[in-house]
């Protein structure tokens, strides 16, 4: 017995170490594409836990692609991780795409919504311009670390957006003042099985926003991109998903994941890769490939070129690294959320 309370004490000890490691917690905005592929629920979810383990502030999401279930799934997510107050866009101007999943959130026990929420329409929601520009303005400068994982049609539009009383700045000067560092999960930086000009799906279903981004991103606020490759080469355990989240009945994480990718498949964690870097940057789950400049042409494939002073680096991952990548965002992923608000 008293070896059981030892261990308990010493993992209760862990946490709270784990807990505090992060003095000063990362700033995030997420804009996301939240509604084809379910890596985006398992990067939300690692950031939630993230958040939990004092490692990074989840200021807002934005959404960069249209359906009307993507707020309210969302907003569902939050709240099953205890920040149901998290301000959320959404663009009225990409991709419509559908969803194997996002109906999750209109699922009912006993009368009362599974997964509770307040937003119920993306109607309810500002445009994600607007949340972009209102939270940057209230941030310190050079504090924010933005992880697009999606189209970039909300970044895009971002920097060209004029001054208004959100900020007295163009979303150009407010983006040099304000961002840190961009972590995008987009491209491809080497062959894919082969094909040397891969056009990846985060470029190729939102081309000309993505130019955009790559020509008007300013120069000096650094810019991370996780390949393709990277994702391929780092899959999410379906082992995890039928075995890691039984302390709770319904967990929106695995129904999402078995609703899109069902129990036998080992996700690629594109986005995931993202999220990580953003956080634990010093960490060594990866290395970065030397400066440069990447570029996007009119069919969408993406190209980098060297630059000694170039804004943009790419994520590189040799075996062991993609070893202890799976098994962080393993950990991650399928942490219990501290302070549920849901039932």
């Amino acid at each position: 017995m008293w070896c059981q309370r030892f261990c308990i004490g010493l993992l209760s000890l862990l946490l709270m170490a784990s807990l505090s490691v992060a003095a000063e917690p990362v700033k995030v905005i997420f804009d996301t594409d939240l509604s084809g592929d379910v890596d985006d629920v398992l990067a939300l979810a690692m950031l939630h836990t993230l958040a939990d383990r004092g490692e990074c502030e989840l200021l807002a999401v934005t959404i960069s692609k249209i359906n009307p279930l993507t707020g309210p799934f969302t907003d569902a997510t939050n709240t099953f991780y205890g920040r149901g107050d998290i301000p959320i866009g959404v663009t009225r101007d990409a991709q419509r795409r559908d969803s194997k999943y996002l109906k999750l959130i209109n699922e009912k026990n006993d009368g009362q919504w599974r997964y509770p929420h307040d937003i119920l329409s993306n109607e309810q929601l500002p445009d994600a311009v607007k949340v972009l520009r209102k939270t940057l303005a209230s941030e310190p400068d050079r504090s924010v670390s933005i992880i697009q994982v999606g189209l970039a049609a909300n970044l895009a539009d971002l920097v060209e957006s004029k001054p208004d009383k959100l900020s007295p700045l163009s979303g150009l000067e407010l983006v040099r003042r304000k961002v840190k560092l961009v972590s995008v999960m987009a491209g491809a930086f080497e062959p894919i099985n082969g094909n040397q000009h891969f056009l990846e799906a985060n470029v190729r279903n939102g081309i000309q926003s993505m130019q955009w981004f790559a020509q008007l991103w300013p120069a000096d606020v650094p810019v991370v991109w996780s390949g393709f490759e990277i994702g391929i080469a780092v899959t999410y355990p379906r082992e995890s998903i039928a075995r890691d989240f039984g302390y709770r009945k319904h967990h929106i994480v695995r129904e999402a994941y078995l609703l899109h990718s069902g129990p036998n498949h080992d996700r690629p964690s594109w986005d995931l890769t993202s999220v990580l870097y953003a956080v634990r940057p010093g960490d060594k789950y990866f290395d970065l490939s030397q400066p440069g400049r990447v570029s996007v042409a009119d069919d969408g494939f993406v190209s980098f070129t060297p630059a000694k002073q170039g804004r943009d680096r790419y994520l590189i991952m040799n075996s062991l690294q993609a070893v202890q990548v799976r098994e962080a965002l393993r950990s991650l992923v399928s942490q219990p959320p501290l302070n549920r608000e849901s039932r």
